[in-house]
């Protein structure tokens, strides 16, 4: 008899631990791949409206009318290129049809077209390049706070305010209690939960800064579970940083009020981009970047 009253005791025992068992790892996976917090409920607002990039949509790189300046001999841009400045202000790259200010050492190749002030030639003159200027203006009023409110605070999911690495985000919009972004210390994970549509959408009011910490440790942005590159938005209220070391690769429409760097001078480990560095007021620069514009 008490043998009996030992096996059931036993078998009890058992039932209880593999319920906890099982709750304590399906509470870890749904943890890891919702938005990135420990336990919350709370959700970011989600984005239910396409961000139209207009005349922006087919380029690479805009440098409002400051231009842009490629380092390095490894730099590709698969899309267009341009600035509402003169031509003077593009240099180191080339189209299949003009080269600008190149060198040995500084040759940039845009499978697009060079658009500026006055190119291409047989163009009218700067009407391509104040396009996507308004163009890309439009898109960066329509992805602020005040377009876009409700934003989630990432700090609210634990970890560092304003920081996004070693994170796994479900779509939606997020913004920052300091005011800027960072992905360092860890890759980030966008997880489109099996919607081709996901959309996600970073606020900040200064700056974003992938890499780090410190400058020798370039990080990268992941896309699972059908998240694309296109459906993802930095509006950048003054200036992106991408991995000032080299290496490392980022995704989405990069918006910035200033300007944007990607690597800098004598890197030669490549650093990518899948999307788009659009800069409002100030010029882009990259060394050895490859740039890939996402197909609409």
């Amino acid at each position: 008899m008490k043998k009996c009253i030992a096996t059931k005791a036993y078998l009890t025992g058992m039932v209880v631990l593999g319920v906890l068992t099982a709750g304590s790892f399906a509470f870890a996976g749904s943890d890891k791949h919702s938005s990135g917090h420990s336990g919350g409920g709370t959700k970011p607002p989600i984005v239910s409206k396409i961000v139209d990039l207009g005349a922006a949509s087919t380029f690479g790189v805009f440098g409002g009318g400051a231009g842009m300046t490629n380092q390095g001999i490894y730099t590709v841009i698969k899309g267009d290129i341009g600035t509402t400045g003169a031509s003077t202000l593009i240099t180191g790259f080339h189209d299949s049809k003009a080269v600008y200010t190149e060198t040995t050492m500084n040759k940039g190749k845009v499978t697009g077209v060079v658009y500026t002030a006055t190119a291409p030639r047989g163009s009218a003159p700067g009407v391509k390049a104040a396009a996507v200027a308004l163009a890309s203006q439009k898109a960066f009023d329509a992805l602020s706070p005040a377009a876009l409110p409700g934003g989630i605070d990432v700090s609210t999911l634990g970890g560092g305010a304003g920081e996004l690495g070693g994170r796994y985000l479900a779509p939606g919009i997020y913004k920052s209690a300091p005011g800027s972004f960072g992905i360092t210390g860890g890759d980030l994970t966008l997880d489109g939960r099996g919607d081709p549509n996901a959309t996600f959408v970073f606020q900040m009011a200064t700056t974003l800064t992938v890499g780090g910490p410190g400058a020798a440790f370039p990080q990268s942005v992941y896309l699972i579970n059908g998240a694309q590159a296109k459906n993802v938005f930095w509006q950048v209220g003054s200036a992106a940083t991408i991995n000032a070391a080299g290496g490392g690769s980022m995704v989405g429409t990069i918006i910035a009020f200033s300007g944007a760097s990607f690597s800098t001078a004598g890197n030669t480990t490549l650093t990518a981009l899948e999307g788009r560095a659009l800069a409002l007021h100030a010029s882009v620069t990259m060394v050895n970047t490859v740039v890939t514009v996402p197909a609409p």
